[in-house]
């Protein structure tokens, strides 16, 4: 028989490891329902391909199909001024680019290419943000661009139409509605959005 005094140093240490084992078992149980909820999303997209993260197909710049191009200054070789309602008229593609952008160095020989072919019918100008006229025009010609290039050194144009990310196409109707951007393009891909173009002006000069 355990006396009275034994008893009292006893329920103590009983308490004591009591406490113990309830804290182990409580933090088990909370390891594994956190465990368990990571293995469920929070929420479920019933068709999570059709989600965009970003405008433009991921490049995060502006969407501006549907808007009219903007009213700005340009600048030709020779420090001219060209405002861009001088471009109007003609279905018309622009393209922005420079040339430290591999992107942009990797298109342009099929824009040439593709220039080469309908430049009767669809205008094609050349938007350089950031080289001097000297490498604007070295770099296009080593890849067999013949088409006007214009640049825009205080990037009027390119913060007009929100681009951060290079290269990017307009492709403009000829009274100055632009129905679709797009990134880097081959050639077939530039064909077929040209095509469309030219669609969507004899939709227009048929309304006219």
């Amino acid at each position: 028989m355990l006396s009275t005094l034994q008893r009292v140093k006893i329920r103590p240490r009983l308490l004591v490891i009591s406490l113990v084992i309830a804290l182990v078992v409580s933090v088990g149980a909370g390891y594994l329902i956190a465990r368990s909820g990571d293995d469920e999303p929070d929420a479920v997209l019933d068709n999570p391909q059709t989600v965009e993260t970003f405008p433009n197909n991921g490049l995060g710049n502006d969407v501006v199909e549907g808007d009219l191009l903007p009213v700005t200054t340009l600048f030709d070789r020779d420090d001219n001024e060209v405002l861009t309602t001088s471009l109007l008229g003609q279905p018309t593609v622009v393209n922005f680019w420079f040339s430290t952008c591999p992107p942009c160095a990797k298109e342009l020989p099929d824009f040439a290419e593709v220039h080469s072919e309908v430049g009767d019918d669809v205008r094609f100008v050349g938007v350089n943000t950031i080289d001097s006229v000297e490498s604007m025009e070295r770099f296009a010609g080593e890849r067999g661009v013949t088409y006007e290039q214009l640049r825009d050194p205080f990037a009027e144009l390119t913060d007009a139409i929100g681009a951060v990310a290079f290269p990017v196409t307009l492709f403009v109707t000829s009274d100055g509605t632009i129905i679709e951007q797009t990134g880097v393009l081959d050639a077939d891909q530039l064909r077929d959005r040209v095509d469309e173009l030219q669609a969507v002006e004899a939709q227009i000069q048929e309304a006219s």
